[in-house]
């Protein structure tokens, strides 16, 4: 769907990049739940989708952009490993995924499960988690335990939300945009 590593982004393209970038925004920080270390919110759920809809490297920037400009509004500082953690939701399921995303619907649906696994896995309880502990001065033993039920809760609704969302008939449409973009280019 995606070639990005050989051509520029088209004003479409970084307009996507934009629109993904504002739903991440308002899903993290205006329609979740803040707990101090836990944050459950749907807000990986744009910078998954623009990841296996434009690719990896977009999906990776959505999530930089998102985590940076997160950070002014709610007036945090810039936490380095987790805007790494806020790449990866859109990097890793726009590499893995859309590699393992082929074939049948439930093909695809274990392909595009398992790279959200993936994401959550690091994303959540490596990156989140460590930079709490080495820059924000939490214990890890005191949050490791919510860290893994916000794992445990969160990642099967981000999985159904990314499933639905790809199998539906957006990416069909967004495919022929794309495709109809490059073959103009």
């Amino acid at each position: 769907m995606h070639q990005e590593a050989k051509r520029r982004w088209s004003a479409k393209t970084i307009v996507f990049m934009g629109f993904f970038v504002a739903m991440n925004i308002v899903l993290t920080r205006f329609c979740s739940i803040d707990l101090g270390p836990f944050r459950l919110g749907f807000g990986p759920a744009a910078t998954i989708m623009s990841g296996l809809w434009l690719g990896p490297l977009a999906g990776g920037v959505v999530g930089m952009v998102a985590d940076l400009i997160g950070c002014l509004i709610d007036g945090y500082a810039i936490n380095p490993l987790i805007t790494v953690s806020a790449i990866l939701w859109g990097v890793v399921p726009g590499a893995m995924g859309l590699r393992l995303a082929k074939g049948s619907t439930k093909r695809k649906t274990v392909g595009i499960c398992a790279s959200v696994a993936a994401a959550a896995v690091l994303s959540t309880i490596i990156f989140n988690t460590a930079g709490m502990v080495l820059f924000m001065g939490y214990s890890l033993y005191a949050i490791l335990p919510g860290r893994l039920i916000q794992f445990a809760v969160m990642t099967p609704l981000l999985c159904v939300i990314t499933v639905s969302l790809y199998l539906s008939p957006l990416t069909q449409i967004l495919a022929g945009y794309l495709r109809e973009r490059r073959a103009r280019a």
